[in-house]
């Protein structure tokens, strides 16, 4: 019997790390997986493409979580680009040709290995002031998060109660607040469709393969605005989250496998995978486990998890399909709202860079198109104009002394 102890002991172990990784795959997916759907199906993807790009991105995620984590013994996780899926929601109407939007997101893919193995691009991308890139940001989510309000108004015997139900949990217990909203969207979705939300679906998990294009004006649009908010958004704040638990993440193989999984991922639809971020907290911190050198197996239970729930894509797509555009987007817009909160907070944090921030905003959300390229491009063009003419006069009101700063006492 003594013999037995220390498996009992090791196996008492794992359940609380296995808690935390339940917890935080079930929340990660259950919180934006129809942003997922609807901004591929926003940019021209089929019922079908928009199954197998869920799939594909729950597939590689958790393929990048088991492994990395279990290489590295610490909890390295990974998700799906999620203000990437926002943006692509907010591009509606840059391309409907789905090879070209695949094209930018290979790209994008390509764009964070060079990342990883040239250390001088990743610098380049994080040093864009964070005043512009959250202010971009919240120019993409601004529109979404609107939804929840137009809902209310447009349909609210459906919209209401999701509303509601988000509101009383955020209170109750926020962790599960979208995954509940969701549920109760996902009652009313069924009772109003019944059986005819399962005719002509494919609920079988099935990729589809799609060929790429190289379109310069989507590539400008989706391709380069989708690789900035995915570092900016994601990959750095999951370097952040780790550094506060006294984990330092090996950035060349975290990049390096998040950038080739979403290549790799593109051809079947998938848009960005990344480090996690907000679910991360969930499984690097002490409620996984009070040693950190025994949180990993959290990472290696939500990275199974994200694979088993991909599986179920094919359902989750059928699901959206038959909702009201305005309602799966209400949804998402509700799980958006805190990003859009931090986002607005960070852009305005600096009060010498508020303008060129706000700017940077307006432009974005405005969801303005001009010579076929997105709002995002241009509220970062936007932006940067703007910083620089604000940077230049106040340093030649400093420097002249016949300047407007040279009569203040």
């Amino acid at each position: 019997m003594p013999r037995s102890r220390p498996s009992t002991h090791a196996a008492a172990g794992l359940v609380q790390p296995v808690s935390a990784g339940i917890v935080s795959a079930i929340t990660g997916f259950a919180s934006s997986f129809v942003l997922v759907v609807a901004g591929l199906r926003a940019v021209g993807a089929s019922e079908a493409q928009a199954s197998s790009g869920l799939l594909v991105v729950c597939v590689t995620s958790g393929l990048c979580c088991i492994v990395l984590a279990a290489y590295f013994r610490m909890p390295i996780s990974f998700a799906w680009s999620t203000p990437g899926a926002a943006l692509l929601v907010a591009a509606a109407g840059v391309t409907k040709d789905f090879g070209a939007a695949v094209g930018a997101f290979l790209v994008c893919g390509a764009l964070i290995v060079l990342c990883g193995l040239w250390p001088a691009l990743g610098r380049a991308i994080t040093s864009i002031p964070r005043p512009i890139a959250s202010a971009m940001l919240a120019g993409i989510l601004f529109p979404i998060c609107l939804a929840p309000i137009t809902a209310a108004v447009q349909i609210p015997v459906l919209a209401l109660p999701v509303v509601v139900t988000w509101l009383v949990l955020s209170r109750l217990a926020p962790r599960w607040a979208v995954p509940a909203a969701m549920a109760v969207a996902a009652l009313g979705i069924g009772l109003t469709a019944g059986s005819s939300m399962l005719e002509g679906a494919s609920l079988a998990p099935t990729l589809s393969f799609v060929a790429p294009s190289f379109d310069p004006a989507v590539i400008v649009s989706l391709g380069l605005p989708l690789f900035i908010v995915t570092m900016a958004g994601q990959n750095v704040p999951g370097f952040a989250v780790m550094s506060t638990f006294g984990y330092t993440v090996p950035a060349r193989p975290a990049l390096v496998a998040s950038g080739a999984g979403t290549m790799i991922g593109s051809f079947f639809g998938g848009h960005a995978i990344n480090l996690a971020a907000i679910t991360a907290a969930i499984m690097a911190g002490p409620d996984s486990a009070p040693d950190p050198a025994k949180r990993w197996p959290a990472s290696v239970t939500a990275g199974v998890l994200y694979v088993v729930f991909g599986l179920g894509a094919g359902v989750a797509t059928a699901l959206i399909s038959a909702a009201p555009p305005i309602l799966i987007t209400a949804v998402a817009g509700l799980a958006l709202l805190g990003a859009l909160v931090t986002s607005i907070v960070s852009s305005l944090d600096d009060a010498a860079r508020r303008i060129p921030a706000i700017a940077t905003f307006l432009v974005t959300a405005s969801g303005i198109s001009i010579a076929g390229i997105g709002a995002a491009f241009w509220g970062l063009v936007v932006g940067a104009v703007v910083l620089l003419v604000s940077t230049a006069g106040a340093r030649t009101a400093v420097s002249s002394p016949n300047g407007p700063g040279a009569s203040t006492p």
